[in-house]
């Protein structure tokens, strides 16, 4: 099989589709190295730079022009003999000519129609006809959760038979054991106490930072946050300063990957209550990482979280500090949420993974 993806996100995008399109292609590269998988884009960059080193990994040049991502991408994948043509990110290109090619898009999310108030009126537009168009011209649809597969039914008009949930993994680094000598390193670059709470994401208001804040208000416990700062952070801030809860919460930026994989390792508790995830990767690491997780009894939160995860009602700031609080003084109780968190989450290996993405190119193509 030669397998054609729109690689846009796969070399520009640093955290969620960036990590998605990355992770993607390098278990499929890994596991059935036998097919051939090719990335087009107008340009590539140093992400993903060690996927491309694989053999049967080719970076092709799409045709010059204006928006040739939408009209030209497709043209380029056919010309390159691709049997199956993959939109990683929710789109797909609007022209192709008459060579036969199986067309496939995975759509991560409708936040934008749940959740309007997070986005211009503009973007909300483009969206929605750039998804709607996309779920009309696939052959097949690949959801990333079953709550956006109910989603997609419910305001794209998708016939379920056209949509397969096929969840996504994690980046290495998570399931990896980080040296002594390293996690020391992190410990000291980033002046962590010596036990602290967890959040990781976008400070943006849909994810629920203020809440945690909030939560742990009056009590001693550190909060560290890791994530790209919006307006929203200037609400956080704002408490954090009128609380005078400064030296309470630490916020933590360049952090690299494998100093993250150690942040989740270190941390007593993750703590993640978004109001609304199409998926919720964070939830995932800190199950790999063997780290006990608070999360949203919300949307697709609990199928990331699984059974023994501790779940909240976001809005509830009392429930949340409650669950903090006893987590955090029963040490026993952490350490069996973790242990069964990480057998919960095998399901979400590289292999199982890649085994449900091959046999739906295959199930397509024949």
């Amino acid at each position: 099989m030669k397998i054609a993806y729109d690689a846009k996100r796969f070399f520009h995008n640093t955290s969620g589709l960036g990590n998605y399109s990355r992770d993607l292609v390098r278990i499929l590269s890994r596991y059935f190295p036998e097919n051939e998988y090719l990335l087009l884009n107008k340009n590539k960059s140093e992400r993903g730079a060690d996927i491309l080193q694989h053999q049967n990994v080719r970076f092709v040049e799409t045709s010059k022009g204006q928006m040739s991502r939408q009209f030209k991408m497709g043209k380029d994948a056919q010309k390159a003999g691709a049997d199956l043509f993959h939109g990683l990110s929710g789109e797909l290109p609007l022209r192709w000519d008459k060579k036969p090619i199986k067309k496939v898009v995975t759509i991560h999310d409708l936040i934008f129609v749940r959740y309007p108030q997070y986005y211009s009126f503009f973007d909300r537009k483009i969206h929605f006809w750039k998804f709607r168009k996309a779920a009309e011209s696939a052959d097949r649809i690949i959801a990333i959760s079953e709550q956006t597969r109910q989603d997609i039914i419910q305001f794209l008009k998708v016939p379920e038979n056209k949509i397969e949930v096929i969840y996504q993994g994690c980046h290495q680094a998570f399931k990896e054991e980080q040296t002594d000598e390293f996690t020391g390193l992190v410990k000291e670059k980033f002046s962590l106490p010596e036990r602290f709470i967890l959040n990781v994401g976008t400070i943006e208001e849909r994810k629920n930072l203020l809440n945690i804040v909030k939560g742990i208000q009056g009590t001693q416990i550190p909060l560290v946050v890791v994530g790209r700062k919006t307006n929203y952070f200037k609400t956080v801030e704002a408490f954090i300063r009128k609380n005078k809860m400064q030296e309470q919460v630490i916020f933590l930026e360049g952090v690299s990957m494998d100093e993250l994989a150690v942040l989740y390792k270190l941390a007593d508790i993750f703590v993640y209550p978004s109001f609304f995830e199409g998926f919720g990767i964070p939830v995932i690491e800190a199950l790999f990482s063997k780290t006990v997780v608070i999360t949203s009894n919300t949307s697709c939160l609990p199928e990331a979280g699984g059974p023994d995860s501790m779940y909240v009602d976001p809005g509830n700031e009392r429930d949340l500090k409650a669950k903090i609080k006893f987590l955090w003084d029963y040490e026993s109780e952490r350490k069996r949420r973790a242990e069964k968190g990480f057998e919960f989450v095998q399901k979400f290996n590289d292999e199982a993974i890649a085994g449900q993405l091959i046999r739906f190119y295959q199930d397509l193509i024949h």
